[in-house]
């Protein structure tokens, strides 16, 4: 009995470190969750395990880093019935894209609409933050038009950027996510 726990436990745990939210070798701001030795010549063991078993290209550490937010920022997961808002800034890149991927990390984009929102086609405050609606239904501002049904996650991927470098400018601000209509 106390084995069949100890392993189930034990499995368990393992699971969940090495899941998308990971336990260890990841930053947290908010929803947004990276994993942050990906790319690196020497990345630990629980990041080593991650790659494996997501199977997905990872970008080297001088190519880019990638943020996956499965919940809004007040801790809800994320629904593909709701509109969203996402604004907010981004750390220092070259360039972005968000895309909403399910949990299989298939892109869920309407079919004829862009797969992905990138800096470079972005409607922005003076500020230079935007305002992106995710949602199934038409929404003024930049819009990333979803379908499907249950729930999903957001990437966002910055590439060329210092973030994680050791030097130029740190994560301290990713854009909320927060739920606007269900």
């Amino acid at each position: 009995m106390s084995l069949s726990i100890a392993l189930g436990l034990g499995f368990g745990l393992s699971y969940m470190a090495l899941g998308d939210k990971g336990l260890f070798g990841t930053f947290r701001l908010g929803p947004w969750v990276a994993w942050t030795e990906v790319g690196s010549p020497e990345p630990d063991p629980y990041t080593r395990s991650y790659i494996s078993r997501s199977g997905a290209l990872q970008l080297a550490r001088a190519e880019g880093i990638r943020f996956t937010a499965s919940s809004d920022s007040e801790g809800k997961i994320l629904d593909r019935n709701c509109t969203y808002r996402v604004e907010g800034g981004t750390p220092v890149s070259s360039f972005w894209t968000l895309m909403a991927v399910d949990k299989d990390f298939a892109i869920i984009s309407r079919r004829g609409t862009p797969l992905a929102l990138h800096s470079q086609r972005l409607a922005r405050f003076d500020d230079g933050t935007a305002l992106i609606r995710i949602s199934p239904n038409l929404s003024a501002d930049n819009w990333l038009e979803i379908g499907g049904e249950g729930d999903f996650s957001l990437v966002l991927t910055l590439y060329d950027s210092s973030v994680f470098s050791g030097f130029g400018s740190l994560v301290d601000i990713l854009p909320t996510i927060l739920r606007e209509a269900c």
